[in-house]
């Protein structure tokens, strides 16, 4: 009994140790694919029967989509902290209110959407909602605290 504890302390601390030691995808885009982690995969316009994952991209990235591509910025936050400050451009929809306003709000399932909040923990998780919602071309680039460009306010 004490050897089977020992082996399966053994296993989770191995399986963490592995976790660790992962790296975090980080994601690029061209035109016509999206690279992460070194695998270069197809857009998700591109084939819709593909299921979307769970991208991560940095303020700087979100910012080059922005600057040269036709995005959705969505803000996640409440309309408080949205009228404290905001990307110009940006569309707001807490995640309380997809079920009711993501159709209207959120069209087109395959529009490239550049997702955030105030830290990072509501735009990661409102992208995996979206995801598992339809949408095809989520990307999460985290907190408007990171944002080092201008806001509206």
């Amino acid at each position: 009994m004490k050897k089977r504890i020992t082996m399966i302390i053994a296993l989770i601390t191995a399986a963490a140790a592995l976790a660790a030691c992962a790296e975090s995808p980080t994601a690029t885009k061209s035109n016509d694919s999206i690279t992460v982690s070194g695998e270069s995969t197809s857009t998700a316009a591109e084939s819709t029967s593909q299921s979307a994952a769970y991208i991560k991209i940095s303020a700087q990235e979100a910012k080059e989509l922005m600057d040269s591509e036709t995005a959705v910025i969505l803000d996640v936050r409440t309309v408080e902290e949205y009228d404290d400050g905001h990307i110009e451009g940006a569309v707001r929809m807490a995640m309380e209110e997809f079920d009711a306003k993501s159709e209207e709000v959120l069209p087109d399932k395959d529009a490239l959407i550049l997702v955030y909040c105030r830290s990072g923990n509501r735009s990661a998780t409102a992208s995996k909602i979206l995801i598992e919602m339809g949408y095809t071309n989520v990307m999460d680039f985290g907190g408007i605290i990171d944002w080092p460009y201008d806001v509206v306010k």
